[in-house]
Protein backbone atom coordinates (compact mmCIF):
# COMPACT_ATOMS: atom_id res chain seq x y z
CA UNK A 1 0.00 0.00 0.00
CA UNK A 2 2.52 2.61 1.14
CA UNK A 3 4.78 1.31 -2.26
CA UNK A 4 1.57 2.81 -4.44
CA UNK A 5 1.41 5.93 -2.38
CA UNK A 6 5.14 6.49 -2.79
CA UNK A 7 4.70 6.07 -6.85
CA UNK A 8 1.75 7.78 -7.21
CA UNK A 9 3.88 11.03 -5.31
CA UNK A 10 6.61 10.51 -7.06
CA UNK A 11 4.63 10.82 -10.18
CA UNK A 12 2.63 13.49 -9.31
CA UNK A 13 6.32 15.55 -8.33
CA UNK A 14 7.72 14.37 -12.20
CA UNK A 15 4.58 16.30 -13.67
CA UNK A 16 4.51 19.37 -11.50
CA UNK A 17 8.61 19.86 -11.22
CA UNK A 18 9.04 19.20 -14.96
CA UNK A 19 7.41 22.40 -15.57
CA UNK A 20 9.10 24.90 -13.07
CA UNK A 21 11.54 27.04 -15.35
CA UNK A 22 12.48 28.99 -12.05
CA UNK A 23 12.25 28.57 -8.31
CA UNK A 24 8.77 29.77 -6.98
CA UNK A 25 7.99 30.67 -3.00
CA UNK A 26 5.34 28.76 -1.19
CA UNK A 27 3.06 31.82 -1.58
CA UNK A 28 3.30 32.55 -5.08
CA UNK A 29 2.82 28.15 -5.60
CA UNK A 30 -0.68 28.52 -3.27
CA UNK A 31 -1.91 31.43 -5.20
CA UNK A 32 -1.33 30.14 -8.72
CA UNK A 33 -3.10 26.67 -7.14
CA UNK A 34 -5.61 28.20 -5.40
CA UNK A 35 -6.46 30.73 -8.89
CA UNK A 36 -6.12 27.67 -10.89
CA UNK A 37 -8.52 25.93 -8.73
CA UNK A 38 -11.04 28.67 -8.14
CA UNK A 39 -11.37 30.10 -11.31
CA UNK A 40 -15.36 31.71 -11.59
CA UNK A 41 -16.00 29.56 -7.96
CA UNK A 42 -17.77 32.11 -6.65
CA UNK A 43 -19.81 33.41 -9.47
CA UNK A 44 -23.51 33.98 -9.04
CA UNK A 45 -22.96 31.56 -5.69
CA UNK A 46 -22.69 28.32 -8.33
CA UNK A 47 -20.23 25.20 -6.86
CA UNK A 48 -17.76 24.79 -9.44
CA UNK A 49 -17.22 20.69 -9.90
CA UNK A 50 -13.68 19.99 -11.24
CA UNK A 51 -13.94 18.68 -14.71
CA UNK A 52 -17.40 19.63 -15.43
CA UNK A 53 -18.67 22.34 -17.24
CA UNK A 54 -21.29 24.10 -15.97
CA UNK A 55 -23.83 25.69 -18.31
CA UNK A 56 -25.18 28.11 -15.83
CA UNK A 57 -21.86 30.14 -15.81
CA UNK A 58 -20.84 32.27 -18.53
CA UNK A 59 -18.19 30.54 -21.70
CA UNK A 60 -15.35 32.73 -20.61
CA UNK A 61 -15.46 31.95 -16.94
CA UNK A 62 -15.84 28.06 -17.40
CA UNK A 63 -12.27 25.81 -15.56
CA UNK A 64 -10.48 25.20 -18.59
CA UNK A 65 -7.26 25.83 -16.71
CA UNK A 66 -5.43 27.61 -18.97
CA UNK A 67 -2.99 29.00 -17.03
CA UNK A 68 -0.60 25.99 -16.33
CA UNK A 69 0.62 23.62 -19.07
CA UNK A 70 0.56 20.70 -15.98
CA UNK A 71 -2.67 21.22 -15.43
CA UNK A 72 -3.70 21.54 -19.34
CA UNK A 73 -1.61 18.11 -19.52
CA UNK A 74 -3.61 16.60 -16.60
CA UNK A 75 -7.35 18.24 -17.14
CA UNK A 76 -8.26 15.08 -18.84
CA UNK A 77 -7.17 12.89 -15.90
CA UNK A 78 -7.89 14.51 -13.07
CA UNK A 79 -11.80 15.00 -13.57
CA UNK A 80 -12.40 12.64 -10.68
CA UNK A 81 -9.02 12.91 -8.99
CA UNK A 82 -8.92 16.70 -7.96
CA UNK A 83 -5.23 18.16 -6.86
CA UNK A 84 -5.32 19.51 -3.40
CA UNK A 85 -2.70 21.74 -1.62
CA UNK A 86 -0.95 20.59 1.18
CA UNK A 87 0.02 23.92 3.12
CA UNK A 88 2.91 23.03 5.09
CA UNK A 89 4.02 25.69 7.49
CA UNK A 90 2.23 29.25 5.80
CA UNK A 91 4.35 32.45 6.85
CA UNK A 92 7.67 30.29 7.54
CA UNK A 93 8.55 30.12 4.16
CA UNK A 94 11.78 31.84 4.67
CA UNK A 95 12.74 29.59 7.40
CA UNK A 96 11.45 26.09 6.24
CA UNK A 97 15.24 25.02 5.12
CA UNK A 98 15.52 25.38 9.54
CA UNK A 99 12.45 23.77 10.35
CA UNK A 100 13.58 20.87 7.94
CA UNK A 101 16.22 19.78 11.24
CA UNK A 102 13.95 19.06 13.73
CA UNK A 103 11.54 17.60 11.51
CA UNK A 104 14.54 15.15 10.16
CA UNK A 105 15.89 14.50 13.35
CA UNK A 106 12.40 13.32 14.48
CA UNK A 107 12.27 11.05 11.61
CA UNK A 108 15.45 9.60 12.15
CA UNK A 109 14.63 9.41 16.01
CA UNK A 110 11.39 7.70 15.03
CA UNK A 111 12.41 5.42 12.20
CA UNK A 112 15.71 4.25 13.58
CA UNK A 113 14.86 3.58 17.04
CA UNK A 114 11.66 1.26 16.19
CA UNK A 115 13.32 -0.53 13.63
CA UNK A 116 16.13 -1.03 16.40
CA UNK A 117 13.52 -2.50 18.57
CA UNK A 118 12.54 -4.59 15.77
CA UNK A 119 15.50 -5.79 15.17
CA UNK A 120 16.66 -6.06 18.71
CA UNK A 121 13.54 -8.46 19.81
CA UNK A 122 13.33 -10.53 16.76
CA UNK A 123 17.64 -11.89 17.31
CA UNK A 124 17.43 -12.09 20.48
CA UNK A 125 15.50 -15.12 21.42
CA UNK A 126 14.61 -14.80 25.08
CA UNK A 127 12.59 -12.05 24.00
CA UNK A 128 10.07 -13.95 22.24
CA UNK A 129 7.28 -14.13 24.57
CA UNK A 130 4.11 -12.46 25.28
CA UNK A 131 5.08 -8.94 26.52
CA UNK A 132 7.63 -8.21 24.21
CA UNK A 133 5.47 -9.46 21.09
CA UNK A 134 3.47 -6.23 22.14
CA UNK A 135 5.88 -4.13 22.23
CA UNK A 136 7.18 -5.16 18.54
CA UNK A 137 3.50 -4.25 17.10
CA UNK A 138 3.80 -0.84 18.92
CA UNK A 139 6.64 -0.35 17.16
CA UNK A 140 5.47 -1.83 14.09
CA UNK A 141 2.41 1.53 14.11
CA UNK A 142 5.08 3.40 15.13
CA UNK A 143 7.04 2.95 12.39
CA UNK A 144 4.36 3.26 9.85
CA UNK A 145 2.67 6.01 10.95
CA UNK A 146 6.04 7.73 10.65
CA UNK A 147 6.38 6.45 7.29
CA UNK A 148 3.23 7.32 6.37
CA UNK A 149 3.27 11.37 6.12
CA UNK A 150 7.10 11.31 5.24
CA UNK A 151 6.81 10.99 1.29
CA UNK A 152 4.53 14.88 1.48
CA UNK A 153 6.62 16.51 4.48
CA UNK A 154 10.11 15.53 3.10
CA UNK A 155 8.82 17.07 -0.53
CA UNK A 156 7.46 20.02 0.96
CA UNK A 157 10.98 20.83 2.56
CA UNK A 158 13.24 19.16 -0.60
CA UNK A 159 11.17 19.93 -3.97
CA UNK A 160 8.80 23.03 -2.56
CA UNK A 161 5.83 20.91 -4.10
CA UNK A 162 2.50 21.05 -2.30
CA UNK A 163 -0.02 19.37 -4.88
CA UNK A 164 -1.22 16.25 -4.01
CA UNK A 165 -3.84 13.94 -6.17
CA UNK A 166 -7.45 12.94 -4.47
CA UNK A 167 -5.69 9.23 -5.30
CA UNK A 168 -2.75 9.75 -3.22
CA UNK A 169 -4.03 11.61 -0.61
CA UNK A 170 -6.76 8.70 0.26
CA UNK A 171 -3.71 6.16 0.62
CA UNK A 172 -1.93 8.48 2.90
CA UNK A 173 -4.88 9.47 5.33
CA UNK A 174 -5.74 5.48 5.29
CA UNK A 175 -2.44 4.77 6.45
CA UNK A 176 -1.84 7.32 9.00
CA UNK A 177 -5.69 6.58 10.31
CA UNK A 178 -4.98 2.78 10.01
CA UNK A 179 -1.93 3.01 11.67
CA UNK A 180 -3.24 5.40 14.71
CA UNK A 181 -5.94 2.78 14.99
CA UNK A 182 -3.52 -0.05 15.65
CA UNK A 183 -1.60 1.98 18.05
CA UNK A 184 -4.48 2.35 20.20
CA UNK A 185 -5.27 -1.19 20.01
CA UNK A 186 -1.82 -2.37 20.96
CA UNK A 187 -2.40 0.26 23.50
CA UNK A 188 -5.16 -1.52 25.15
CA UNK A 189 -4.04 -4.86 24.80
CA UNK A 190 -1.01 -3.96 27.16
CA UNK A 191 -2.51 -2.83 30.15
CA UNK A 192 -5.03 -6.08 30.45
CA UNK A 193 -1.66 -7.94 29.73
CA UNK A 194 -0.10 -6.20 33.09
CA UNK A 195 -3.26 -6.52 34.60
CA UNK A 196 -3.40 -10.12 34.54
CA UNK A 197 0.16 -10.71 35.20
CA UNK A 198 -0.22 -8.36 38.77
CA UNK A 199 -3.87 -9.49 39.62
CA UNK A 200 -2.82 -13.53 38.89
CA UNK A 201 1.09 -13.93 38.31
CA UNK A 202 0.51 -17.75 39.02
CA UNK A 203 -1.94 -18.25 36.09
CA UNK A 204 -0.09 -15.59 33.81
CA UNK A 205 2.08 -18.43 31.67
CA UNK A 206 -1.22 -20.63 30.94
CA UNK A 207 -3.48 -17.39 30.55
CA UNK A 208 -1.31 -15.35 28.37
CA UNK A 209 0.47 -17.32 25.81
CA UNK A 210 2.27 -16.35 21.89
CA UNK A 211 0.29 -17.73 20.24
CA UNK A 212 -2.92 -16.18 21.82
CA UNK A 213 -1.59 -12.88 21.98
CA UNK A 214 -0.28 -12.29 18.36
CA UNK A 215 -3.40 -13.99 17.52
CA UNK A 216 -5.78 -11.61 19.41
CA UNK A 217 -3.19 -8.41 18.66
CA UNK A 218 -3.99 -9.11 14.79
CA UNK A 219 -7.53 -9.53 15.07
CA UNK A 220 -8.09 -6.72 17.21
CA UNK A 221 -5.47 -4.18 15.36
CA UNK A 222 -7.18 -4.70 11.61
CA UNK A 223 -10.40 -3.68 13.29
CA UNK A 224 -9.70 0.10 12.82
CA UNK A 225 -8.21 -0.40 8.72
CA UNK A 226 -11.54 -2.80 8.17
CA UNK A 227 -13.72 -0.06 9.54
CA UNK A 228 -12.02 2.61 7.74
CA UNK A 229 -12.38 1.22 3.90
CA UNK A 230 -16.16 2.63 3.63
CA UNK A 231 -14.86 5.91 4.64
CA UNK A 232 -11.62 6.67 2.26
CA UNK A 233 -13.72 5.08 -0.79
CA UNK A 234 -16.01 7.62 -0.17
CA UNK A 235 -14.66 10.22 -0.78
CA UNK A 236 -13.76 9.36 -4.33
CA UNK A 237 -17.43 9.89 -5.41
CA UNK A 238 -17.33 13.57 -3.59
CA UNK A 239 -17.26 16.67 -6.03
CA UNK A 240 -14.71 19.25 -4.57
CA UNK A 241 -15.89 22.93 -4.96
CA UNK A 242 -13.86 25.94 -4.37
CA UNK A 243 -9.59 25.77 -3.20
CA UNK A 244 -8.62 22.92 -2.34
CA UNK A 245 -6.29 24.13 0.43
CA UNK A 246 -5.14 21.60 3.10
CA UNK A 247 -3.83 23.29 6.69
CA UNK A 248 -1.04 20.75 7.12
CA UNK A 249 1.72 18.80 5.61
CA UNK A 250 -0.12 15.57 5.20
CA UNK A 251 -3.90 14.24 4.36
CA UNK A 252 -6.72 13.84 7.06
CA UNK A 253 -9.72 12.71 6.65
CA UNK A 254 -11.69 15.54 8.45
CA UNK A 255 -10.33 18.04 6.20
CA UNK A 256 -10.68 16.62 2.89
CA UNK A 257 -14.23 15.90 3.93
CA UNK A 258 -14.78 19.49 4.73
CA UNK A 259 -13.90 20.43 1.18
CA UNK A 260 -16.84 18.46 -0.45
CA UNK A 261 -19.32 20.52 -2.04
CA UNK A 262 -21.97 17.47 -1.55
CA UNK A 263 -23.95 16.18 1.53
CA UNK A 264 -21.58 14.26 3.89
CA UNK A 265 -23.60 13.64 6.68
CA UNK A 266 -23.18 9.86 6.35
CA UNK A 267 -19.60 10.18 6.14
CA UNK A 268 -19.39 12.17 9.67
CA UNK A 269 -21.93 10.32 11.62
CA UNK A 270 -19.97 7.15 10.18
CA UNK A 271 -16.62 8.43 10.97
CA UNK A 272 -17.83 9.51 14.90
CA UNK A 273 -19.24 6.03 15.14
CA UNK A 274 -15.93 4.26 14.33
CA UNK A 275 -14.00 6.27 16.76
CA UNK A 276 -16.09 6.12 19.03
CA UNK A 277 -16.06 2.38 19.33
CA UNK A 278 -12.16 2.06 18.53
CA UNK A 279 -10.27 4.76 20.39
CA UNK A 280 -13.25 6.40 22.77
CA UNK A 281 -14.15 3.00 23.85
CA UNK A 282 -9.86 1.86 23.67
CA UNK A 283 -9.28 4.55 26.12
CA UNK A 284 -11.98 4.09 28.57
CA UNK A 285 -11.04 0.40 28.52
CA UNK A 286 -7.47 1.61 29.09
CA UNK A 287 -8.86 3.39 31.36
CA UNK A 288 -10.70 0.64 34.08
CA UNK A 289 -7.34 -1.60 33.05
CA UNK A 290 -5.08 1.18 35.09
CA UNK A 291 -7.81 1.51 38.12
CA UNK A 292 -7.72 -1.96 38.87
CA UNK A 293 -3.93 -1.93 38.73
CA UNK A 294 -3.62 0.66 41.04
CA UNK A 295 -6.23 -0.76 43.52
CA UNK A 296 -4.33 -3.98 43.65
CA UNK A 297 -1.17 -2.28 43.78
CA UNK A 298 -2.52 -0.41 47.10
CA UNK A 299 -3.41 -3.74 48.42
CA UNK A 300 0.02 -5.60 48.13
CA UNK A 301 1.82 -5.66 51.65
CA UNK A 302 5.31 -4.20 51.35
CA UNK A 303 5.97 -1.13 50.19
CA UNK A 304 9.00 -2.63 48.23
CA UNK A 305 6.42 -4.58 46.50
CA UNK A 306 3.79 -1.53 45.45
CA UNK A 307 7.01 0.10 44.16
CA UNK A 308 7.96 -2.99 41.83
CA UNK A 309 4.69 -3.19 40.75
CA UNK A 310 4.37 0.31 39.69
CA UNK A 311 7.42 0.44 38.13
CA UNK A 312 5.83 -2.72 35.73
CA UNK A 313 3.16 -0.01 34.49
CA UNK A 314 5.11 3.62 34.24
CA UNK A 315 6.60 2.67 30.51
CA UNK A 316 2.54 1.97 29.33
CA UNK A 317 1.71 4.74 30.88
CA UNK A 318 3.69 7.21 29.43
CA UNK A 319 3.16 5.28 26.18
CA UNK A 320 -0.88 6.01 26.94
CA UNK A 321 -0.25 9.51 27.60
CA UNK A 322 1.94 10.75 24.91
CA UNK A 323 -0.69 8.97 22.31
CA UNK A 324 -4.02 9.90 23.49
CA UNK A 325 -3.51 13.19 25.28
CA UNK A 326 -2.57 14.69 21.48
CA UNK A 327 -4.85 12.76 20.19
CA UNK A 328 -7.53 14.17 21.92
CA UNK A 329 -6.33 17.29 21.83
CA UNK A 330 -6.55 17.37 17.79
CA UNK A 331 -10.18 16.36 17.99
CA UNK A 332 -11.10 18.93 20.33
CA UNK A 333 -9.76 21.57 17.83
CA UNK A 334 -11.09 20.39 14.65
CA UNK A 335 -14.60 19.97 16.22
CA UNK A 336 -14.53 22.91 18.26
CA UNK A 337 -11.77 24.87 17.23
CA UNK A 338 -12.52 26.03 13.40
CA UNK A 339 -11.60 29.73 14.46
CA UNK A 340 -8.55 29.18 16.55
CA UNK A 341 -5.14 29.80 15.00
CA UNK A 342 -3.56 27.70 11.85
CA UNK A 343 -0.70 27.24 14.60
CA UNK A 344 -2.56 25.44 16.61
CA UNK A 345 -4.16 23.12 14.35
CA UNK A 346 -0.35 22.44 12.63
CA UNK A 347 1.15 22.27 16.48
CA UNK A 348 -1.13 19.39 17.19
CA UNK A 349 -1.62 17.60 14.19
CA UNK A 350 2.67 17.00 14.09
CA UNK A 351 2.49 16.67 18.29
CA UNK A 352 0.11 13.67 17.33
CA UNK A 353 1.94 12.15 14.53
CA UNK A 354 5.85 12.77 15.41
CA UNK A 355 6.43 12.34 19.36
CA UNK A 356 4.52 9.40 20.03
CA UNK A 357 7.04 7.67 17.62
CA UNK A 358 10.02 9.27 18.87
CA UNK A 359 9.49 8.82 21.97
CA UNK A 360 8.37 5.25 22.45
CA UNK A 361 11.77 3.75 21.21
CA UNK A 362 13.55 6.00 23.50
CA UNK A 363 10.96 5.41 26.66
CA UNK A 364 11.00 1.78 26.37
CA UNK A 365 14.62 1.21 25.60
CA UNK A 366 15.18 2.57 29.16
CA UNK A 367 12.29 1.49 30.87
CA UNK A 368 12.93 -2.39 30.16
CA UNK A 369 15.34 -3.90 31.86
CA UNK A 370 16.01 -6.92 29.07
CA UNK A 371 16.57 -4.02 26.36
CA UNK A 372 18.56 -2.10 28.26
CA UNK A 373 20.67 -5.44 29.07
CA UNK A 374 20.75 -5.61 24.85
CA UNK A 375 22.06 -2.47 24.68
CA UNK A 376 24.54 -2.63 27.24
CA UNK A 377 26.24 -5.34 25.54
CA UNK A 378 26.17 -3.76 22.43
CA UNK A 379 27.87 -0.88 23.44
CA UNK A 380 30.59 -2.71 25.72
CA UNK A 381 29.06 -1.81 28.74
CA UNK A 382 29.01 -4.27 32.31
CA UNK A 383 26.11 -2.44 34.08
CA UNK A 384 23.08 -0.80 33.30
CA UNK A 385 20.13 0.18 35.83
CA UNK A 386 17.05 0.39 34.43
CA UNK A 387 13.40 -0.09 35.82
CA UNK A 388 11.11 -2.92 34.75
CA UNK A 389 7.91 -3.03 32.44
CA UNK A 390 7.58 -6.49 33.41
Amino acid sequence: MFVIYTLTVLQQRYYVNTEKDSPNSTQESQERFVRENDICAVLKDQPMLIGQKNNSIPEECQPNYPLSPQFTLLSNTTQFSPMFYLTGFPGLETIEHWIFIPFFLMYLVAISGNCFILIIIETNPCLHTPMYYLLSFLAFTDLGLSVSTLPTTMGIFWFKSHGIYLAACQIQMFCIHSFSFMESSVLLIMPFDRCLAICHPLRYSVIITSQRVVRTGLAVIFRGPVALVPLVVLLKTFPYCGPQVLSHSFCLHQEVIQLACTDTTFNNLYGLTVVAFTMMLDLVLIALSCGVILCTVARLASQEEQLRAFQTCTSHLCAVLIFFVPMVGLSLVHRFGKHAPLAVHLLMANVYLFVPAMLNPVIYSIKTKEICHVISKLLGLKKISAGSWG
